[in-house]
């Protein structure tokens, strides 16, 4: 039986549709997402002022974000572990803040009722 001769044709036809749709499909995405500015315009008038009061927050969130994400990417431990502990870090002292305020507001009580000639209060 003799060898088949490449069909160079059908070769061809495959590279030529490949191509298309391999540099064709993601041109056509871009070409259809609207950038940024489009979608802007498109919002009504209130959300486009809130858009733009709060544009300023939203950039230095992230800019805090990233500058704490540097900070903890120098560390040798992986990095979800190291904001674990940045976590838990921020809530103990969440937690004692709050007790000291707790201390504060209940020293200004006594202060009043020692002002007011009351006597002191019995409660822990």
């Amino acid at each position: 039986m003799a060898k088949k001769p490449v069909n160079w044709w059908l070769w061809t036809k495959m590279l030529v549709g490949g191509a298309a749709v391999c540099v064709g499909g993601p041109a056509f995405t871009l070409w259809l997402t609207p950038t940024d500015e489009e979608l802007f315009q498109k919002y009504n008038p209130e959300l486009q002022k809130r858009s733009l009061e709060r544009r300023y927050e939203r950039q230095k969130e992230f800019d805090d974000f990233v500058t704490k994400l540097k900070e903890q990417s120098k560390s040798d431990k992986p990095i979800w572990i190291v904001q674990a502990e940045e976590a838990e870090r921020a809530k103990q002292a969440k937690v004692l803040e709050s007790l000291k305020l707790a201390e504060e507001v209940k020293a200004q009580k006594e202060a009043i009722r020692r002002e007011a000639g009351l006597p002191p209060s019995q409660s822990n």
